[in-house]
């Protein structure tokens, strides 16, 4: 059976990011595949942690996929400040004698970014709304490759290394069963030490948020890899819920046009038109200039502008959104731009120092936090949500009362649809079938 196939039906889907389904990724010819191992935001070390006890799985898994590929380069982007991740890296490499080689990467934001990453391996410029196939690239993350070379054993994704950091009294390292609440995780991290609280699942600059009130009905999918603490007042937290119509407010009497937000926007750098300055001047002067406006549909919301460039302390990045929604109510989307898109002359020289954004997001308190130590968790009771990808949600094919394994597929999708297939993580029973498959141990009641 062939890895598309065995990717397929282990629902290997992007661990790091949207949740692309992989079977339908890797299902290309291309010069270059590139690991991603840079894990672009700050606070995030799951990825990091990986190298270093999967490392055999991650070059085997690379080796295979770039088989598949046809790849001419397998290159794991690495921040070069791994010391102790890289050591580990070139000796299985060499180990295994493999071709796999390490670009190491400068510690930025956003390293890591996927079109960043691509751009500083390669030299290439993907065009506005494209993706790396469009210059001969396929990206993954550490995750993703350890998971690939799982399927090929037939294991199933139904678990996730996560890091929890920030408010906690243990900060730690957990393997959990997807499906897991976010409440238990930061439980099994010793609980928070403060009272009132909201926890970013994700980076502190692209992460959702939620209360603490949610975190025992939000349960961690494939996608997740991190859960940020943070005070419900913390700078982060009060920037990304600021009101829609504040914030337009805000954009039309405080915007001074100092276009900060377009010079250190990094898809501007890439050479994509994209100038969150004029976006902001036309919903601000309610100039309504759709071809400007047009340009907001090709931010990658990274958050630069909103929560490090404005000095006025804007949020140019919601703004898009804004702008985003209005055209899509129009059917208007992105169009793809030139595959000559060339980058900018000052992206080396606009790139953020990571320690520098720390201290404007106010977190540099959690950098020290050591995580060394792995906990796993078990759980009686998994809600898994029947879309944690980009695409078709899953098709459940239990039903109420059904005992169910570990492992077991409970929801599918065809192998040429846009979705991942949904194993069980737990041994236990459905009671119920919703968005959402809940399964809880046999001494328990079951949800689904």
């Amino acid at each position: 059976m062939d890895l598309l196939q065995k990717a397929y039906e282990a629902g290997v889907v992007g661990a790091g990011g949207a949740g692309f389904p992989t079977h339908i990724k890797l299902n290309a010819k291309v010069e270059y595949f590139i690991i991603n191992a840079a894990e672009c935001e700050p606070l995030l070390n799951t990825d990091k942690y990986l190298l270093s006890i999967k490392s055999e799985e991650m070059i085997k898994g690379i080796e295979e996929i770039g088989k598949t590929l046809e790849a001419k380069h397998l290159v794991i982007a690495i921040k070069e400040k791994y010391h102790k991740e890289i050591k580990i890296l070139k000796d299985m490499i060499k180990k295994l004698d493999s071709k796999v080689e390490l670009f190491y990467l400068k510690n930025y934001y956003p390293a890591g970014d996927e079109q960043m990453t691509v751009y500083e391996v390669t030299g290439r410029s993907i065009p506005e709304a494209g993706i790396p196939l469009d210059v001969g690239a396929v990206v993954s993350n550490v995750g993703t490759v350890i998971n690939v070379y799982n399927a090929t054993f037939d294991k199933p994704v139904i678990e996730k290394y996560i890091t929890v950091v920030g408010e906690v009294n243990e900060p730690c390292m957990i393997k959990v069963p997807v499906g897991i609440s976010i409440k238990e995780c930061i439980d099994q991290a010793g609980g928070t030490s403060i009272g009132d609280y909201a926890v970013i699942i994700g980076g502190p600059m692209m992460g959702t948020i939620i209360d603490d009130d949610e975190a025992i009905d939000t349960h961690i999918k494939k996608t997740d890899g991190s859960l940020i603490v943070l005070p419900k007042d913390h700078y982060i937290v009060r920037r990304k819920r600021k009101p829609l119509q504040t914030i337009i407010n805000e954009t039309r009497s405080a915007c001074i046009q100092c276009r900060y937000c377009t010079d250190l926007c990094h898809r501007y750098l890439l050479g994509h038109k994209l100038r969150p300055h004029r976006v902001m001047r036309n919903v601000g002067m309610a100039e309504q200039d759709e071809e400007i406006m047009k340009e907001a549909l090709i931010c990658c919301e990274c958050g630069i502008c909103e929560l490090y460039s404005c000095p006025m302390g804007l949020s140019p990045r919601l703004v898009n959104v804004f702008v985003k929604g209005e055209l899509a109510k129009k059917g208007i989307r992105a169009e793809k731009g030139s595959k000559d898109t060339q980058s900018r002359e000052m992206i080396e020289y606009r790139k953020i120092p990571t320690t520098r954004l720390m201290a404007r997001l106010d977190i540099m308190k959690y950098s020290d936090q050591e995580i060394d130590e792995l906990k796993e968790i078990k759980t009686e009771k998994v809600s898994i949500p029947l879309s944690q990808h980009i695409g078709k949600p899953a098709n459940p094919i239990v039903t109420i009362g059904d005992k169910v394994t570990k492992g077991q597929l409970i929801a599918k999708v065809e192998i040429d649809e846009m979705g991942a297939n949904i194993h069980s993580s737990i041994d236990g029973r459905v009671i119920d079938i919703k968005e959402k498959i809940v399964v809880e141990t046999e001494d328990n009641e079951v949800i689904v």
